[in-house]
């Protein structure tokens, strides 16, 4: 499926972390990629993340799965919904509702979560703080955005749900299928079932914070520093109170962290390697007995073509030699070929092996990364 009279550009200078935007239908061709049974019988998995929300009156209820195969037909007419995360790392067909919206970097997509709701059902006013499409699948739901909210937003209590107290609604629109509402971070926003059998699904971006990069950036530093990279002040000379910090061992003590922290090199490796790392490592296509390099070129002469992990992250950043490749949270330095192969795995989900090293190759289908499709 591709998005017809859709023009990105005005998108990404008008609407994009600036304000919400409603697409009627901009599909060639809408059809929903996944059946409610489907999407019920994911939530029974215990690999997989499922929440089960129940409204009654005011009062909100949150169940986590997995969930017994009986769970769903025992809730009646409470209105209700179920929310899958990362169905697209399990279901192909969902998979590709991410291709259109490739002109967002591959880094700064997380998942697609799927949801089904009953008449009615919904998870309450709140805001997330990171961009998200929500795709109308069957059913009509009916989506309010509001104000802009922060972390001084007053919220509801409750354990699992943050929800708003207060929702100052700005907009609203009734999505049919195929319809797509985005919303920028911070801005509050209620999406209610509008009918039974409502499915939505909501493809978010990662956005990670200021704290989680300098915590985890200063740990790998940290990790690669050695015990005896010390404090010196050669040239001390007598201070007339011997209490003081002066400038000058301040400035040397600064100097210390903040050049680790500025070295551009060490944060693309380490920031590749932090955002490659996958959500689910658990979905693991690593294969019963490891693949040789002769192994993979035998394969791949016979007509298997190679297949990415869904659940995999692949990135890589140029170099003025070299291309950094980043898969799971591990980095390859590649160059010639090599390079323009890694370059063909991080754009593409089944690319083609032309060029590609065996080393390479038989690695990631080793590490469970990459896997070779053998057809029908």
């Amino acid at each position: 499926m591709n998005l017809v009279d859709f023009d990105i550009d005005t998108f990404l200078r008008d609407s994009w972390q600036r304000k919400p935007m409603l697409i009627r239908n901009p599909w060639d061709a809408w059809s929903d990629p996944l059946e409610p049974e489907e999407l019920a019988g994911l939530a029974c998995e215990a690999e997989v993340e499922s929440r089960l929300v129940i409204r009654s009156g005011g009062d909100w209820a949150v169940e986590h799965g997995p969930f017994s195969d009986n769970r769903f037909a025992k809730l009646g007419a409470t209105p209700w919904t179920l929310l899958v995360q990362a169905v697209d790392h399990h279901v192909p067909q969902v998979a590709a509702l991410l291709t259109p919206f490739r002109f967002i970097p591959n880094w700064r997509i997380d998942d697609v979560m799927v949801s089904y709701a009953t008449e009615g059902g919904g998870v309450g006013p709140h805001y997330d703080q990171y961009d998200v499409f929500l795709i109308q699948g069957a059913g009509q739901r009916r989506w309010r955005v509001g104000q802009h909210c922060d972390a001084n937003s007053p919220l509801l209590p409750h354990d699992d749900l943050r929800l708003l107290a207060e929702f100052d609604a700005t907009g609203e629109w009734l999505l049919e299928p195929g319809d797509i509402l985005y919303v920028p971070p911070g801005i509050a926003h209620d999406g209610v079932a509008v009918g039974d059998d409502c499915m939505t699904y909501s493809i978010g971006f990662r956005a990670p914070s200021r704290s989680e990069l300098i915590a985890d950036f200063a740990d790998y530093l940290v990790a690669e520093l050695e015990d005896d990279d010390r404090y010196t002040d050669p040239g001390l000379t007598a201070q007339a109170n011997p209490g003081e910090i002066l400038a000058e061992a301040l400035a040397r003590l600064h100097a210390m962290v903040t050049e680790k922290l500025a070295d551009r090199q060490a944060f693309a490796r380490w920031f590749g390697r932090y955002n490659s790392t996958p959500k689910y490592p658990e979905i693991d296509w690593a294969p019963e007995a490891p693949v040789s390099e002769q192994d993979v070129r035998d394969l791949l002469a016979s007509g298997a073509t190679l297949v990415r992990n869904p659940a995999s992250r692949f990135s890589f950043v140029r170099q003025s030699d070299a291309v950094l490749l980043f898969v799971d949270g591990e980095c390859v330095e590649c160059h010639s070929e090599t390079a323009a192969f890694a370059e063909r795995l991080c754009a593409e989900d089944k690319p083609s092996a032309g060029g590609g090293d065996g080393a390479l190759i038989s690695q990631l289908i080793n590490n469970g990364s990459l896997a070779l499709d053998h057809g029908s």
